[in-house]
């Protein structure tokens, strides 16, 4: 098998994880996708990456974290001994634990060797492990690979004091079962109705069965991020993932992701991903259209 195609669009329709490497070419345009990626940065004096606004200049060992739907692309960097490990998104929300680790580091793309050694030499060691089963092609290893997906996972969140040293470094914040079960309803409930009338904190700690300071409160250490930025973020996900579909205008994208005017869809859209939306779908279909590059 050929594990040398960087980018397999659409692997995550049948599939909740994928691993690539031995990619000869240096760089790889801008582009997007449903699914997550994790870069472990090869050898060589340039290693060059941009993950939604920002480049970085990166060494051997360093991690690249790309959330789903970032834009990203590799301006200049080895790619024949790097290895990238990619995950569905859907994977990623079957688990709540998982969501709020994605959500809390949103802002976070870069793990380096030389800040964070303890850290990254386990994260290391997790992907190594992750290779060997992988490549294999042994049995059940997709669902081997999730769970060590998971072990990297859980293993960042444990480190979470070195990013937010601000944030308790607990993640539950010493809440009840009972409580993280209605977060867990909550959020569940935004999701599935974004075009509902009414989705206003009060409205949401309403439905959660507890005050509108205690919900805050709550979700911003949950989620790593105040309601009104999250609820954003999630009809932003909504949004990108309709612009795939050619036949809704950018009007009824809006609309169905519940933004409540084109304006304001536009204006979110742009703080977070640096381009138009329009700008964005036509990357995809780009994309789509160039796949396996």
């Amino acid at each position: 098998m050929d594990y040398s195609k960087y980018e397999i669009y659409g692997f995550d329709s049948i599939s909740a994880f994928n691993m690539s490497t031995g990619y000869k070419e240096r760089s790889y345009k801008m582009h997007w996708h449903s699914y997550g990626e994790i870069i472990l940065v090869g050898p060589g004096k340039t290693n060059i990456y941009t993950v939604s606004q920002n480049t970085y200049n990166l060494v051997e060992g360093d991690f690249v974290l790309v959330w789903p739907m970032e834009m990203h692309s590799i301006i200049d960097a080895d790619r024949e001994k790097s290895l990238v490990i990619q995950f569905s998104n859907a994977f990623m929300n079957t688990l709540f634990d998982l969501q709020r680790i994605m959500h809390f580091y949103r802002n976070l793309h870069v793990l380096c060797i030389n800040s964070h050694k303890e850290l990254v030499k386990q994260l290391t060691d997790i992907a190594y492990k992750m290779k060997e089963i992988f490549f294999s092609d042994g049995p059940d290893k997709e669902l081997k690979c999730c769970m060590l997906l998971m072990e990297f996972m859980l293993a960042l969140d444990e480190h979470r004091d070195e990013f937010v040293p601000e944030i308790n470094a607990g993640g539950r914040g010493g809440y009840t079962d009972d409580v993280m079960h209605r977060m867990i309803m909550v959020t569940e409930y935004i999701k599935n109705n974004l075009t509902a009338d009414d989705l206003s904190q009060g409205a949401m700690a309403e439905i959660a069965g507890i005050s509108k300071d205690y919900f805050s409160r709550i979700f911003k250490n949950v989620t790593g991020m105040n309601y009104s930025k999250w609820l954003n973020m999630i009809r932003l996900e909504k949004a990108t993932g309709l612009l795939a579909q050619k036949n809704l205008t950018l009007t009824e994208i809006a609309m169905l992701s519940g933004f409540q005017s084109i304006p304001s869809f536009n204006r979110v859209f742009r703080d977070e991903k640096g381009m138009a939306p329009g700008e964005f779908r036509t990357l995809f279909i780009d994309g789509k259209s160039t796949n396996n590059v």
